[in-house]
């Protein structure tokens, strides 16, 4: 797992991006991984100014979406459909029909999470996932406990994260609480990982999944097993980290490190 610790939230964000642009430069249809939340909105203005400004292409990108609500449709302001609609898709050039989101509202979810997991494996698998961390720890919606093997299903969403999320509701009692996600096992096959962390009440859950033990408990602490893991932290993300100064070092000497 690389660290990368940089002084502000926009830092952190354009050196994010930047690992996202790289892979899409090498690899024009390349299939991302995408993630919504507040932390990686800054990330996706990034891409979308890359885009304008730079001719970042997306026409054969494919993307496929971590998670979404149980019971709201795609339509709904605090769908991550909606999310990912206004802040990302209808700001650069990718085709509609090469977007894949789970759906909140299918009739058959058993059915419908085996179709996403074969499609990822159709479209020949994730090549750059990115991703957020909750408090506890969690990635996508594989909350504490989640199986490290797991797959897209249905999961039923911890207090802590009904909480978190209820700033983005009227009400606390609006949040859904089932959800699809994608499964740990299904994050850990991504070719590459990008995770951003941004803000002191990530600080905590940072330091589990970096330096604690690999646990189900916190199910980020799985990216210690995948061979390219990045990840990027703002100062207050990175805020309880032990081994800081070694990541530190680790950046500044990287640019002289022998070719592999």
């Amino acid at each position: 797992m690389e660290v990368v610790v940089l002084p502000t939230y926009e830092e952190m964000s354009r050196a994010a991006a930047a690992v996202v642009a790289d892979v899409l430069n090498t690899k024009p249809n390349a299939v991302l991984g995408m993630a919504t939340g507040s932390t990686p909105l800054g990330l996706y203005q990034e891409l979308v100014r890359m885009h304008r400004d730079e001719g970042l292409d997306f026409t054969q990108v494919t993307t496929f979406n971590l998670d979404e609500y149980v019971s709201l449709r795609p339509e709904h302001p605090q769908s991550y459909h909606y999310f990912m609609q206004e802040n990302f898709f209808r700001h650069v050039n990718i085709a509609p029909g090469n977007v894949y989101i789970p759906s909140g509202t299918t009739s058959n979810y058993r059915s419908f999470c085996d179709w996403y997991e074969r499609r990822i494996e159709e479209c020949g698998g994730i090549d750059v996932q990115i991703l957020g961390i909750g408090s506890d720890g969690h990635i996508a919606f594989n909350e504490p406990g989640s199986s490290l093997t797991s797959r897209t299903r249905l999961k039923t969403l911890a207090r802590m994260t009904i909480d978190d999320n209820a700033r983005f509701f009227d009400r606390a009692d609006d949040v859904p609480i089932y959800a699809i996600t994608m499964g740990v096992g299904t994050i850990l096959e991504a070719r590459s990982l990008v995770l951003c962390a941004s803000g002191k009440n990530k600080a905590a859950a940072v330091a589990a999944m970096v330096e604690g033990p690999v646990t189900s408990m916190t199910t980020a602490s799985a990216l210690q097993l995948h061979p390219s893991a990045k990840v990027f932290l703002d100062e207050s993300a990175a805020s309880q980290l032990k081994m800081r100064d070694y990541y530190d070092w680790v950046q500044k000497k990287k640019p002289d490190a022998p070719k592999v």
